[in-house]
C-alpha cells in the first residue's frame, strides 16, 4: 500500500507544482525577479489570471449596424450595373436609380424592348433573388425578403469581424464581442476591459476607410467653390468634383517662439476648401491593400506623419501598368470622399505608395489600422455606453474574495468539528481544488468575472458535498462492522458513481451556459466547469491518497477519526 500511496503522492505533487507554476509564472521561463517581493508575485498573478470588465474596469458598448445602408449601397451599385447591362445590348436607359434599400427602378427609352430588358437584367441579378414588375417604360426590381435578411446578417457578421480586427490591433486583453438582443435588431455588444483611452477606441471603431486612387482629370486645376467645379464637370458622367484637403495653416510657435512642425499646426477654421475634378473610376480601392502603417514625415521624426500602404500582388500589377502609361499625370488619393493629396506620377509605381496630409502620430496610426482591417459594410452607431471604473472593480474583487473566504472558513470549521481529523483531509482537497481551478483559468486564458467568483463559491460547495458523500459512506461501512481499510475502499467505490453522476450533469449544464450565454454567464460557466473537473480529481484521487497514507502507517488500523 505504501508504494501505491507514494506513486499517487508524486502525481499529486506534480499537479500541484505545475498549477502553482502556471499561476505564478505563466507560459515562460522563470526569472529571479518574479519572486523579489510580494507585490511582484501579486503582479504576476494579476497578469496570468485575466479579469473581466466588471472587475478590472473598462467600457461597455452596444452598437447597431445600419444594415439597410449597406443594402441601399448595393441597390445603388446594381442600378448602375443594370444600366451598363442594357446599354451593352443596345437598350438606351433614361434613368437608373435605387428607390429604397431593397428596390431599384430602371427607365428605358424604348418601351417596346422592356420585356427583353427585364429578362436580361434578371439573368444577371438572379431570378431567385430579385422580382421584376413592368409599368410603362419603367422596370422595378425588388430584392426578396429572404435574400435581404441574408444580406443584413452578413453585414453584421462582416462588421463584427472588422471590429474584432481593429480591437485586436489595440491590444485590449480578452474583449467580449458578440451579437446583442434579437437578431432583427442587428446590434453588437462590445466590452473592453482595462482600456485607458475609450474615446480613441470608439472613434477608430466607426472610422470609415473608403480609400480610392483616382486619375486627376486634365490639368491640376483647382476650383475655389463647388459651383465652379460642377460647371467644369458639365454634362460629363465619368468625372466628379471632390474637395481637396489642402488648407492654409496658422503660423504656430512654441513657448520659446520657435516654429512648430506642421503636424502640430491646426488649419485655419475659415480657410477655404478647394475642389478638384477626378475620374469616377478608381485605379485602386481599399480592398486591394495588403498592408498599411504610419511613418514620420522626416528621418528625425520632426514633421507630418504619413501612411505608407502596400498593394496585393494582382492590384500591384494593375497599378504598375497604369502608372507606367500615365507618367506626368496626376493621381488623386481619395479617402472617404475627400482628396488627401494629388501627386504627379514621376515613374512607374508597383506595390507601395503613401498618403500624406496633416496627420498626427495617433491619427496616422488609427487610419492605418482602419485601412488594414478594411471598410465597414455599413455605418455603426452607439446605442449604449457604460464605463466601469477600476475602483468599482477593485471593490467587487474585495467583496467577492471576502465572501469566498468567509464561506470557506465556515465550511472548514464545520468539517473539522463534524468529521474530526478527516475534515483536515477535506480542507487540503478543497485548497488544492481552488489552486487547480485558478491554474486552469490561467492556462486557457479564461476571464474571471464577478459571476465567475460566484462560480468559485459554488465550486467550494460542490467540493464539500463530494467529501460529505464519501465520509458518510465510510461511516456506514464502519457501522456495518467492516474493517477500517475495507470501509474506506468501499466508501470511495460506492460514492464515486454518485459523485461522477452529479458532476457530469452539472458539467453539461455549464457547457450549455458557456455556448449560449452572454459574457457574465459565460464567466460563471467557465469557473464552475473548471472547478468541477478539478473536484473529481481532488475528491476521489487526492482524498483517497491521504486516507491511504494515514492507514499505511499502521499494520492493522482499528480506528479512523471520522
Amino acid at each position: 500500500m505504501r508504494e501505491n500511496v507514494l506513486q499517487r503522492a508524486l502525481v499529486i505533487l506534480a499537479v500541484t507544482l505545475a498549477s502553482l507554476y502556471v499561476i505564478l509564472i505563466g507560459w515562460r521561463a522563470p526569472r529571479l525577479e518574479d519572486f523579489k517581493s510580494f507585490d511582484q508575485i501579486k503582479k504576476n498573478v494579476a497578469t496570468n489570471i485575466k479579469l473581466g470588465l466588471d472587475l478590472k474596469g473598462g467600457s461597455h458598448l452596444v452598437m447597431q449596424v445600419m444594415v439597410d445602408e449597406a443594402l441601399k449601397k448595393m441597390c445603388d451599385d446594381n442600378a448602375e450595373k443594370a444600366k451598363a447591362i442594357l446599354e451593352n445590348i443596345g437598350i438606351s436607359v433614361k434613368e437608373a436609380r435605387s428607390l429604397s434599400a431593397t428596390q431599384l427602378a430602371v427607365t428605358v427609352n424604348d418601351a417596346g424592348r422592356i420585356a427583353e430588358a427585364r429578362d436580361k437584367v434578371l439573368e444577371d441579378f438572379g431570378k431567385s433573388e430579385w422580382n421584376a414588375t413592368i409599368s410603362g417604360d419603367t422596370l422595378t426590381f425588388t430584392l426578396s425578403e429572404r435574400v435581404a435578411q441574408e444580406y443584413r446578417r452578413r453585414a453584421v457578421e462582416q462588421a463584427m469581424l472588422i471590429i474584432e480586427n481593429r480591437i485586436n490591433a489595440f491590444g485590449v486583453a480578452e474583449p467580449t464581442l458578440q451579437r446583442y438582443g434579437a437578431e432583427q435588431s442587428h446590434q453588437i455588444l462590445l466590452q473592453l476591459p482595462g482600456v485607458d483611452d475609450p474615446e480613441r477606441v470608439k472613434k477608430t471603431l466607426v472610422l470609415e476607410s473608403n480609400l480610392e486612387l483616382r486619375p486627376v482629370d486634365g490639368t491640376y486645376r483647382t476650383y475655389a467653390t463647388l459651383e465652379e467645379a460642377k460647371s467644369a464637370v458639365g454634362v460629363r458622367t465619368d468625372v466628379e468634383a471632390l474637395p481637396l484637403d489642402e488648407r492654409e495653416e496658422d503660423e504656430a510657435t512654441d513657448e520659446d517662439g520657435n516654429a512648430l512642425p506642421r503636424r502640430n499646426r491646426q488649419p485655419k477654421p475659415d480657410a477655404p476648401t478647394a475642389y478638384m475634378v477626378v475620374s469616377k473610376t478608381p485605379v485602386v480601392v481599399g480592398r486591394d491593400l495588403r498592408d498599411a502603417f504610419a511613418a514620420s514625415g522626416t528621418v528625425d521624426g520632426d514633421g507630418d506623419y504619413r501612411i505608407i500602404f502596400k498593394l496585393k500582388d494582382e492590384a500591384a500589377k494593375k497599378f504598375g501598368e497604369w502608372t507606367g502609361k500615365n507618367i506626368g499625370k496626376g493621381l488623386a488619393i481619395v479617402l472617404n470622399g475627400r482628396i488627401k493629396s494629388a501627386p504627379t506620377i514621376r515613374g512607374q509605381i508597383r506595390e507601395t505608395g503613401e498618403i500624406t496630409g496633416s496627420f498626427t502620430k495617433a491619427s496616422a496610426e488609427d487610419l492605418a489600422l482602419v485601412l488594414r482591417s478594411g471598410a465597414l459594410p455599413a455605418r455603426i452607431v452607439y446605442l449604449e455606453e457604460r464605463t466601469v471604473g477600476p475602483s468599482l472593480g477593485a471593490d467587487s474583487i474585495r467583496q467577492g474574495v471576502a465572501a469566498s473566504i468567509a464561506g470557506l472558513v465556515f465550511i472548514l470549521m464545520f468539517m473539522v468539528v463534524y468529521y474530526r481529523l478527516s475534515g483536515v483531509n477535506a480542507i487540503i482537497s478543497l485548497i488544492l481544488n481552488l489552486v487547480m481551478l485558478l491554474a486552469a483559468m490561467a492556462m486557457f486564458g479564461a476571464v474571471l468575472t464577478l459571476p465567475g467568483i460566484a462560480g468559485v463559491i459554488l465550486t467550494i460547495g460542490m467540493a464539500v458535498d463530494s467529501n460529505v458523500l464519501i465520509f458518510e459512506r465510510i461511516r456506514e461501512e464502519l457501522r456495518a462492522g467492516k474493517a477500517v481499510i475495507n470501509a474506506v475502499e468501499l466508501g470511495f467505490d460506492k460514492a464515486f458513481i454518485t459523485i461522477l453522476d452529479t458532476h457530469v450533469t452539472t458539467v453539461v449544464s455549464s457547457l450549455i451556459l458557456f455556448v449560449f450565454g452572454t459574457g457574465p454567464i459565460r464567466g460563471f460557466a467557465v469557473t464552475l466547469l473548471a472547478g468541477l473537473l478539478a473536484n473529481i480529481f481532488t475528491a476521489t484521487f487526492v482524498s483517497k491518497t491521504m486516507f491511504g497514507y494515514v492507514l499505511s502507517r499502521s499494520e492493522r488500523p482499528t480506528a479512523l477519526s471520522i
